[in-house]
């Protein structure tokens, strides 16, 4: 008999914090570590337009055939309108499952083009950027991002970094919302990283998956818009699970938008192409409801109000946890956009909030600020103070 010999999986530390948190009898437990909008109930709310959407799906779906290897295109031209505005370049995409196999196709549409190419990745990123890259079989590069510990954008050390990068590697951008750290380059900042791109013919790689959650929809779409409007192409990565709250049905798409239209039409064919190998056709129900908020004016503004809703309570959400840990240093909070923000803290604090008091938070200090409510932010503050923690301890 033979062996069928596997090596131990790498497991995400996120989804065993997940079962830990399910498995909790504590009454008074939070859950700051799963990425996942809640509201001040602690639910994941399915939107008010996106109810109306799906009933409205439900009358009219006349059929569950298969929609083609680049899905639905009635929701990736509207998304896409959404997303990159009146854009002189040319786009096209497909529809993916999820920001995640956008980033996979794009990675692998990039190999082909540059079969020796790197993709630079920020560090500190989301912790599944590198497996996707590399499941691609391309190589990656690291250039600094953010200091944790003075909680410092390292802007000039990120553009000394990339300006070593060889013409015709890849960078890897979070175009607003930056997960782990919530911390965005300004608008000049944005720019002079165009000024470099285009100086070391490097390709923007964008990932783009809380936009709207951050300053707000259109804020949070300028820098992605200024990259497709001055780079000659550019591979983007949408997520509408998120800002759709259609998290479990894994909505997303890949784009490419090029000023030579034919590059773009021949991205699309590769999204195909790579699309038929890994999953053959993504799933449609999420994509439909998108497509349906989107194309319909009451529905597209219900839903723009409810987003707003949602951006304004992460933004409350911030400055409570600042004004509460002031005294903490905690102030930077306020200061940074997204769901997320990324502490100092070391292994033996992150056990002990989470053992000693119910507080859950990711392995590497990130937290979810729009997993508590209002009123959680004071125990949340309360925790990090019994576990010793302090910015003035940290830097």
């Amino acid at each position: 008999m033979i062996d069928f010999k596997l090596p131990e999986a790498r497991l995400d530390p996120l989804l065993d914090l997940i079962g830990k948190y399910r498995n909790d009898p504590r009454s008074h437990k939070l859950d700051l570590g799963v990425g996942v909008y809640r509201n001040n109930d602690g639910i994941t709310p399915v939107m008010r337009s996106v109810k109306l959407a799906e009933a409205r799906l439900h009358e009219i779906q006349q059929s569950k055939s298969y929609l083609g290897l680049t899905g639905d295109i009635s929701f990736v031209d509207n998304l896409g309108r959404l997303l990159f505005g009146d854009s002189k370049a040319t786009i096209a995409g497909a529809q993916t499952p999820g920001g995640s196999g956008g980033l996979r196709i794009a990675f692998e549409t990039y190999h082909t083009a540059f079969p020796s190419g790197k993709v630079w990745v920020p560090d500190p990123t989301w912790p599944n950027h590198v497996p996707l890259v590399e499941s691609a079989n391309v190589a990656t590069a690291v250039y600094p991002y953010f200091a944790t510990a003075t909680q410092t954008l390292l802007f000039e050390q990120m553009i000394d970094a990339l300006a070593k990068a060889p013409p015709g590697d890849a960078v890897l951008l979070h175009g607003c919302c930056h997960n782990p750290t919530g911390a965005d380059p300004d608008a000049d900042q944005w720019q002079a990283i165009v000024e470099l791109l285009l100086e070391r013919d490097l390709v923007p790689i964008v990932d783009l998956a809380y936009h709207g959650l951050g300053r707000g929809l259109d804020e949070d779409l300028a820098a992605t818009r200024t990259l497709i409007e001055n780079c000659p192409q550019t591979l983007i990565a949408a997520s509408a699970s998120k800002n759709f709250g259609l998290y479990r049905d894994r909505v997303g798409a890949v784009y490419m938008a090029a000023h030579d239209p034919q590059v773009a039409t021949r991205g699309q064919a590769y999204f195909g192409q790579i699309a038929r190998c890994l999953y053959s056709m993504p799933p449609d129900h999420g994509a439909a409801v998108v497509d349906l908020v989107l194309a319909d004016d009451a529905l597209r503004d219900n839903w723009r109000t409810e987003l707003n809703e949602m951006t304004q309570r992460v933004q409350s959400l911030r400055q409570a946890i600042a004004e509460h840990g002031a005294s903490l240093g905690l102030q930077f909070v306020a200061g940074q956009y997204g769901m997320f923000s990324q502490l100092p803290l070391s292994s033996a604090q992150v056990q002990s909030l989470v053992d000693d008091h119910a507080i859950y938070i990711a392995p590497d200090g990130r937290i979810n600020v729009a997993g508590c409510a209002l009123a959680d932010a004071g125990q949340f503050v309360d925790g990090l103070e019994k576990v010793g923690f302090s910015m003035n301890k940290a830097t």
